[in-house]
């Protein structure tokens, strides 16, 4: 068996990722993505470590130009960061389920960087704009020794405000005229936006947005606080006072302030984590009593989520090899 097909260890993959092994850590984003138990492991693991790194969260409409923003900025922000992590949550494949990979191609000029590791997520039908898994991998970056980690949604909607609550710093990229679909997005936007940032700056249209943009925020009192930038990441017109624009919101720390997980929340996060994974590694056969009893009626489904509870509860109770 070669290296590459040997079953993920936890210890050996917490090891590599402590050694910033960009296979290791690549194996045990999988690993946390697909659920598994290793995953599961892995996740209260680096929870325990309780490593934090400065994030900026990029979402907005399709065809805002989010990854070629972000390409630009990571270019600028190099020379402030020596290591940046790059999460790309794109739809999910109605094939495999994994990744589109959509994001990655426009950021291509980035790939041969050491000091750059990207990693496209699949949403894999979460709402919310990220996945159920991405702040388990932001931590285990930032515990692979990344400084700096941008998380790029899949869109914007009502529902796409996930990530206020994964990152320090949120950046709303909007593009000239939106018009319609400005009006669908707005109100959420305006709660979770630190930074607007109109790209596209060269096209027509361009400064009237920007116009509305402050406009709206004038209106709700927003306007002290945060604020509606011009950029162009093609022309790179504004990047440098789009990075000073993040680093004062970082230094206000009145404006992207992580939501703090709470030990009994994060316990019971990673209970259920593992006792799902842990079930459904399981074979079938050991699992057989209380699945037929389930299916006959001889225990009510709560009976047998306890039983099973029990059961991988068990001294010595391991996973499927």
């Amino acid at each position: 068996m070669t290296d590459r097909h040997k079953p993920f260890d936890t210890d050996a993959l917490l090891k590599g990722v402590g050694e910033r092994n960009s296979l290791a850590i690549a194996r045990a984003i999988t690993a946390i993505e697909n659920q598994t138990v290793v995953g599961a492991e892995l996740s209260a693991a680096i929870r325990n470590v309780a490593t934090h790194c400065f994030s900026v969260g990029v979402t907005g409409p399709p065809g805002a130009g989010k990854s070629s923003l972000i390409s630009a900025l990571i270019s600028e922000l190099l020379s402030q960061h020596s290591r940046i992590g790059v999460l790309m949550v794109d739809p999910s494949s109605p094939v495999s389920g994994g990744a589109v990979l959509g994001d990655r191609v426009r950021m291509a000029e980035h790939s041969t960087n050491p000091n750059v590791f990207f990693r496209s997520l699949a949403a894999r039908g979460h709402l919310g704009g990220v996945t159920r898994t991405t702040r388990s991998v932001m931590q285990l970056l930032a515990a692979a020794g990344m400084d700096l980690l941008i998380v790029e949604t899949v869109g914007t909607g009502q529902s796409e405000v996930e990530v206020a609550e994964l990152t320090d710093v949120k950046m709303v990229v909007c593009a000239p005229g939106l018009g319609d679909e400005m009006q669908a997005i707005k109100a959420g936007v305006l709660e979770i936006a630190d930074l607007l940032v109109i790209n596209k700056a060269d096209l027509p249209d361009a400064e009237r947005t920007a116009a509305h943009l402050k406009a709206m925020l004038r209106h709700r009192g927003h306007e002290e606080k945060r604020r509606a930038l011009l950029v162009s990441s093609t022309k790179r017109i504004g990047l440098t006072a789009l990075v000073e624009a993040i680093d004062a919101t970082r230094a206000t720390g009145s404006e992207g302030r992580t939501r703090k997980v709470a030990p009994r929340e994060g316990l019971a996060d990673d209970v259920a984590a593992l006792a799902a994974a842990l079930i459904l590694e399981t074979g079938d056969k050991e699992l057989a009593p209380i699945l037929e009893a389930m299916a006959e009626g001889k225990t009510s489904r709560p009976e047998a989520v306890r039983a099973a509870l029990q059961f991988v509860a068990q001294p010595g109770r391991r996973r499927r090899s």
